[in-house]
């Protein structure tokens, strides 16, 4: 037994099959990679990490790119971002969509008041006044971090709250289709 299976702590590999694996280094990508470097982060047989590759090309999850002589792949940047509002809309309703917008913009209009600045950009560029402690300067990433995810929910929810009402009326038509098929 070894050891991180002494302590309650499993490794991924023995967590994961090496298709889950491979799914999870490949989703998570954040430039377009080549099948050695994807297999080595999935600690996968290259031909496995080949086969899973392509199934998900072909599921439209990952896109190849051509880089020369080299096939690297990349998310479908497009298919995650509408997966993304989907599952917004699916696990929230509209008013829970709508407080959560409220409190992002809160949040960073408390920032834009407490460091008296407009953007997260304008308060990264205070990082460079001398006057700051190094206390100061952590806290300051910390928020310009949070900042930026807060910025992204906002867009995805705004994009959520835009089609909530077309995927409603969608969802219902499926519904209703369903239930005319089975009558």
């Amino acid at each position: 037994m070894s050891e991180s299976s002494r302590d309650g702590i499993e490794s991924w590999t023995e967590s994961m099959s090496a298709r889950e694996r491979i799914r999870s280094v490949a989703e998570t990508l954040q430039e377009p990679r080549s099948i050695n470097w994807i297999s080595d982060q999935a600690d996968a047989a290259w031909s496995t990490t080949n086969e899973e590759l392509q199934e998900l090309v072909t599921q439209g999850q990952l896109r190849r790119v051509e880089a020369g002589e080299t096939t690297l792949y990349q998310p479908d940047y497009t298919r995650l971002l509408f997966d993304e509002i989907r599952t917004l809309i699916e696990e929230n309703t509209r008013e829970e969509l709508r407080d959560e917008l409220a409190a992002i913009t809160d949040e960073i209009e408390t920032w834009q008041n407490t460091y008296e600045v407009e953007t997260w950009e304008e308060l990264e560029q205070s990082l460079a006044d001398s006057d700051l402690s190094s206390v100061e300067i952590r806290e300051r990433r910390d928020v310009i971090a949070f900042w930026q995810e807060n910025e992204a929910d906002r867009r995805l929810i705004k994009h959520a709250l835009k089609l909530y009402s077309d995927v409603e009326a969608a969802r219902e038509q499926l519904t209703n289709v369903a239930d005319r098929a089975r009558s």
